[in-house]
């Protein structure tokens, strides 16, 4: 269970997360979307540790982590899949997943029964595999330390379609698996397919919480609403 509450974070003097609550339960995906510029990312880096909380709190099945360091909260079972791939190039697919390798985690040979092009390029450097391919491997370095949340942040930016499907495959595992799962994601149509409760950010926190059948129903109420956010926070 991830547990958010009242959380401020921000750049040095600015705040950019505002009091923000929430909460994801075991074997749950929550989608988080918005327009650019609502926080979601400085969002996904504060509950990783990587920017400091002003105030709140955060806990991860009950273990407070509000200013613990990034590896403390991996430890505790966060995982982040951050925007960008940010894989390091000099390893190979092996050697990035050998070194984030963990007793319960994902091995290469469940990787590969998803991700079939990362077991045959596992002696490839990340430097040189396509940039599909270094999407995928980010979700397997973050899959490898065996997560109780993850955090994906814009995990479909530039993924072909079968990588997506394959995408929506590793959460239904997740789930499957009792983990929680937290998706920031601009790719509303593909949020939506996994969702079990979808959550609208403005301007650093919570605007309006949906359960996933109800925004699946009438997915153009949702884009409405998240239009008439961006048109609130640009007047």
């Amino acid at each position: 269970m991830l547990e958010v509450r009242s959380l401020r974070s921000g750049y040095g003097h600015i705040e950019i997360v505002r009091g923000l609550d929430l909460s994801v339960a075991p074997g749950e995906v929550v989608a988080l979307v918005g327009r650019n510029g609502a926080g979601k990312s400085t969002l996904v880096n504060s509950l990783m540790g990587f920017v400091p909380a002003h105030g709140g709190s955060v806990h991860v099945e009950g273990r407070e982590l509000t200013r613990a360091a990034p590896h403390v909260r991996s430890r505790a079972g966060l995982a982040v899949v951050p925007q960008g791939r940010r894989v390091f190039g000099t390893l190979t697919v092996e050697q990035t997943l050998d070194l984030a390798g963990r007793s319960g985690g994902w091995d290469l040979d469940r990787v590969a029964a998803v991700f079939p092009r990362l077991a045959e390029r596992r002696n490839t450097r990340a430097r040189n595999l396509s940039g599909g391919e270094q999407s995928a491997l980010a979700m397997a370095r973050a899959l490898a330390t065996g997560p109780r949340i993850l955090l994906l942040d814009e995990p479909s930016e530039g993924m072909s379609p079968q990588v997506l499907r394959a995408l929506s495959s590793v959460i239904a595992s997740l789930r499957d698996d009792g983990a929680g799962v937290l998706l920031v994601e601009q790719n509303l149509a593909f949020a939506l397919t996994v969702a079990d409760r979808v959550l609208v950010m403005a301007r650093g926190h919570i605007a309006l919480t949906i359960a996933g059948d109800d925004a699946r129903a009438d997915p153009d109420s949702l884009s409405r609403h998240l239009v008439l956010q961006s048109v609130a926070t640009e007047t």
